[in-house]
């Protein structure tokens, strides 16, 4: 095991480095990428350094565990602004507009019909007919008050 480990040079990390960020095309995740980049740093810095590779498998350590805040930080920076902003957030891009109850609101829940979907509204009662102006959207449900 102690020659396998010292046999550890550029190349043996750079192939390694190649095979991680392969298997991370294979099956994506954003977790063997950032091994992958770890250990083609390590290779890289190996052309320069001459070290042992107990110093490697530190580097390569260090490396790996440092790509976790800079994976996060790179991640949410992309988060944005973007041309869909409501997507997967259907119910929020409904905040604001009026619509026409379909059933009254009885004891606080009625419902409304938007394009070709029913959706349960929470509010003061209101007759079947009646416009509501949509005010939060709560998971499934839209809060709305009078138009």
């Amino acid at each position: 095991m102690v020659e396998t480990l010292n046999a550890l040079g550029t190349w043996n990390w750079l192939i390694v480095g190649l095979v991680l960020v392969g298997l991370e095309l294979l099956a994506p995740g954003v977790f063997m990428l950032w091994l992958g980049l770890a250990a083609l740093l390590v290779g890289l810095l190996s052309f320069v350094v001459p070290w042992s590779w107990q110093a490697q498998l530190i580097a390569f350590s260090i490396f790996a565990i440092a790509a976790v805040p800079l994976w996060r930080r790179v991640g949410n920076a992309r988060g944005g602004a973007t041309d869909q902003p409501f997507l997967n957030r259907r119910a929020d891009a409904l905040v604001g507009r009026v619509f026409t109850l379909e059933r009254p609101i009885v004891d606080g829940s009625g419902t409304v019909r938007i394009d070709d979907t029913v959706w349960r509204v929470a509010g003061r009662d209101a007759p079947a007919g009646s416009q509501v102006r949509v005010v939060a959207a709560d998971g499934a449900s839209l809060r709305v008050e009078p138009a």
